[in-house]
């Protein structure tokens, strides 16, 4: 049977290789339901045209022109703005990939999630934001999340269904960056261009420059914690810079299990796309003699203070890990956009988290909650990009 899909956030990388994979794949074996994007109406147009979704959705309604007249005479359903993402997100599809970059993809996730089917997520911050919500709202509709980032979907193969108090620990492995070896002097007068040119995979500005300060292995941690039901103590991080083995699993039995493949989103994504079945892929194989050997290394704290950042987010628990992922979001926008150094994205996040203990905020009960707190967090968070903006940064270098 046809599979119907949705993809939120279609022109991003992750979307972009689903797509390809579905432009590949047999004939009737996957239809469109619904595609969205956040700003980039030209190239979602592009993409509506040649893959003749049943809805397009634009999450800017200040572009819709642009996508309006891309699609004029085409017969397509279109809308803009975030209603149209969310009646995208609610549409009947058997699988949507969740893609949408920050804390702006929770809501349309939590959509998909409630219709009750198959969720492939590859939005760290729905489970970073409201994990314990996020599960319980799956559990309740009967939806599968299978994850995506090619770290958790290494431990859910690795897994194999076995229970989590039969695992003594899980392993996520880093790239270490591309400042995997550089000391703090040189990370502190690094550009924008020097953070985004990761040494191995290909992503957007945002997640190039979380694996850069290493706060996405953070966030993997707390994303892990949820998905797989453990502690943060069963949760290792390890520098594999040939980013080879995607995760392992350590068994109480001693035996560890690792998931290897290329450095490719196509395998991760393939393998949520045909679950609970395997579909071919056209990535290339990995060639093991010509590999030679491979490294793993212990992440530097002191170089890289957003691991331990996350981890002390989530055990404070509260709005901490909210707190965590807002005051990221806007440190790294800022950094981007040249208004801060580097090595303030962490110092931004580690005095929003010192801080946030006055905001006052409430319990964590409800997802009105977490929005409340994620604003309350962005507004603090921009308080202390602007004073550091006005000290000069540690090296406010753009592009």
């Amino acid at each position: 049977m046809t599979r119907t899909i949705t993809i939120l956030g279609a022109t991003g990388s992750v979307g972009l290789a689903t797509l390809d994979l579905v432009s590949t794949a047999a004939e009737g074996e996957f239809s469109l339901t619904a595609l969205t994007a956040h700003t980039k109406a030209r190239e979602l147009a592009e993409l509506a045209l040649r893959f003749r979704p049943r809805f397009t959705a634009l999450a800017d309604s200040t572009r819709a022109h642009l996508l309006e007249a891309a699609l004029a005479g085409s017969g397509l359903r279109w809308g803009a703005g975030p209603a149209a993402v969310l009646e995208a997100a609610s549409m009947d599809a058997d699988w949507t990939m969740a893609a949408i970059v920050g804390a702006a993809g929770l809501a349309p996730t939590l959509s998909a999630v409630k219709r009750g089917r198959i969720v492939a997520l590859a939005n760290k911050e729905a489970l970073v934001c409201a994990g314990r919500l996020f599960m319980e709202c799956a559990q309740q509709s009967g939806a599968v999340i299978l994850p995506v980032d090619s770290e958790h979907n290494a431990i859910f193969q690795a897994l194999g269904g076995v229970a989590a108090s039969r695992v003594r620990r899980i392993i996520l492995t880093a790239s270490g960056g591309p400042f995997r070896t550089a000391s703090r002097e040189v990370m502190a007068l690094a550009s924008a261009r020097d953070a985004v040119a990761h040494p191995v995979w290909s992503m957007g500005a945002k997640i190039s420059v979380d694996s850069a300060t290493m706060m996405n292995k953070g966030l993997e941690v707390i994303e892990a914690c949820h998905l797989f039901g453990l502690p943060p103590e069963k949760v290792d991080v390890i520098v594999h810079p040939e980013s080879i083995v995607h995760g392992l699993v350590e068994h109480v039995d001693g035996g560890l299990l690792a998931q290897m493949g290329s450095p490719d989103m196509r395998i991760p994504i393939a393998h949520a796309l045909g679950w609970p079945d395997r579909i071919a892929t056209s990535v290339s194989r990995l060639d093991l003699p010509a590999l030679g050997r491979l490294t793993f290394e212990t992440p530097d704290p002191e170089r890289f203070p957003a691991l331990d950042l996350a981890r002390s987010a989530f055990l404070a628990g509260g709005a901490s890990p909210i707190i965590l992922n807002a005051a990221n979001e806007v440190a790294v926008d800022a950094f981007l956009n040249g208004h801060v150094g580097f090595l303030d994205i962490a110092a931004v996040v580690a005095e929003s988290l010192e801080r946030g203990e006055g905001l006052a905020l409430g319990p964590i009960d409800d997802f009105d909650a977490v929005y409340a707190a994620d604003h309350a967090a962005r507004q603090l968070a921009a308080g202390q990009v602007a004073a550091r903006a006005r000290r000069g940064g540690t090296a406010a270098r753009g592009v």
